[in-house]
């Protein structure tokens, strides 16, 4: 699935009207706190694996 700039576009301005332009900082950073501990429990699986192999 590939997403041009105009569907993107058209997802940034329903997000902007279903949360609005104040919780957006907020929303963010807890989606990317949420993608940081993702990626550090992969590569902590990852570690895991490679010391009981």
């Amino acid at each position: 699935m590939n997403l041009g700039t105009p569907e993107l576009l058209v997802i940034l301005v329903i997000v902007l009207l279903v949360f609005g332009g104040a919780r957006l900082p907020k929303l963010a950073r807890s989606l990317g706190q949420a993608q940081k501990e993702f990626k550090e429990g992969l590569s902590e699986e990852a570690d895991d694996d490679n010391n009981n192999a």
